[in-house]
């Protein structure tokens, strides 16, 4: 059966007629069966960890749109929290953590086997999905990348420019090292846990690699990929990974081949066109309409959805956004952009 999946085709190198379409942040806010889900909630976190809820909010896309995989609704700093760290949501702002900046604070974090006490109710949700979606539908887990869940636990909360988290780098390189190894150890553990609780794809979200330059990007960027890859390719030599450095620019170029991912997601810095010739030469990619056709929608969404399908149709590819669909798009947008990609 899971050779019939197209997302699993795509991945396996197979070029296709129709690309498979699935879509970050797919279960959200934009949708009004959601909204009502978390209210029921009562919050975010709650929403998270309540594995029935974020089930029947992983779900609700596929059921409106038939997407061809669904991502398990969760997010990525639930890690840092089953590591130790304090983590809550300031409505209208976004996450806030308690900090991890001295050897000090870095050692009181809970050894990696732990994690899995606090993320039990997230392998619930993906025991779950896997018996709940669709038979022709693949189910994706994910994590946060080393780079990007750092950043958050160094500064406390996200920032435009990572800037504490560069910091720290160069003024205490073995506690910010020592930060970027708990994580990739802990990543490995949670994405494994992931899998062997039916996730058939899982992806790693470095949502800031874009801010890593020269030798950083290589070794907080492509490294602690390539050691998770590794791992889980050890232990699960069947699934297969997708890997996401967004805005990386020149180095999407033989992240491919540096980390062992089957597929690199691009953003929409990067054209199409570009991306055919230097990254898609060397293996699956997914992306990369810009998020901003989810609200605006028109003539514009239709064309553009349409030349990235012409720009990538020689190999193998996934359609998806360029980044997470956001709160103000309209609905009816969404079946555009698949209307225009399967038509």
């Amino acid at each position: 059966m899971a050779a019939e999946k197209t997302i699993l085709k795509a991945l396996a190198g197979e070029t296709q007629d129709v690309p498979p379409i699935w879509m970050m942040r797919q279960a959200g806010r934009y949708l009004p069966e959601y909204r009502a889900t978390r209210a029921e909630a009562g919050d975010f976190l709650s929403l998270c960890y309540n594995s029935d809820l974020a089930t029947e909010v992983t779900l609700q896309p596929i059921r409106r749109y038939g997407f061809d995989a669904a991502i398990l609704f969760a997010d990525i700093l639930l890690l840092p929290q089953a590591l130790g760290a304090d983590l809550w949501f300031v409505t209208g702002e976004g996450p806030r953590l308690s900090t991890i900046t001295s050897q000090t604070e870095l050692d009181q974090l809970k050894p990696t086997e732990d994690i899995h006490e606090t993320l039990a109710p997230i392998y619930q949700t993906v025991r779950n999905l896997s018996e709940a979606l669709p038979k022709e539908t693949t189910l994706i887990g994910f994590a946060g990348a080393p780079w990007t869940v750092a950043t958050y636990m160094i500064a406390g909360r996200g920032t435009p420019d990572q800037g504490p988290a560069h910091a720290l780098k160069a003024e205490n390189k073995p506690v910010f090292e020592g930060i970027i190894d708990r994580l990739t150890e802990s990543t490995i553990e949670y994405l494994s846990a992931q899998i062997e609780a039916g996730a058939e794809v899982v992806k790693l979200f470095d949502s800031w690699a874009g801010s890593l330059k020269g030798d950083d990007f290589e070794n907080y960027a492509v490294e602690p990929t390539r050691k998770i890859i590794d791992e889980l390719k050890a232990r699960h030599p069947d699934t297969p990974i997708i890997a996401f450095p967004r805005e990386a620019g020149e180095g999407y170029i033989g992240f491919h081949e540096k980390t062992g991912a089957d597929c690199v997601a691009l953003d929409n810095s990067v054209s199409p066109e570009w991306a055919a010739e230097n990254v898609q030469s060397h293996g699956c990619v997914q992306g990369n309409l810009a998020s901003k056709h989810m609200v605006t929608g028109g003539d514009a969404l239709v064309q553009e959805a349409r030349a990235i399908v012409e720009a990538f149709k020689n190999g193998p590819h996934i359609f998806n956004l360029g980044h997470g669909i956001t709160p103000d798009a309209d609905p009816d947008n969404v079946q555009r952009m698949i209307d225009a990609v399967r038509g």
